[in-house]
């Protein structure tokens, strides 16, 4: 899964297409939750900000859960 910076903020580029900065996930939530404690911002050179946090916090609630812890 690709997430993109752009002007408008960090968007889920689906195509994997889109311009912008760019750094793919795993569509696993456990690989989220260590991307948004800082490795995702800084792979974006960002400050992801509340707003576009929530954005991705909704994509990754939005996952499957894992069984057996990974």
């Amino acid at each position: 899964m690709r997430i993109i910076r752009t002007p408008e903020g960090i968007r889920y580029d689906p195509t994997g297409k889109a311009d912008g900065r760019g750094a793919y996930l795993h569509d696993k939530r456990s690989c989220w939750e260590r991307a948004l404690k800082g490795c995702l911002a800084k792979t974006l050179r960002t400050e992801i900000n509340g707003e576009d946090r929530n954005h991705l916090l909704q994509i990754m609630f939005s996952l499957p859960k894992e069984e057996n812890g990974g």
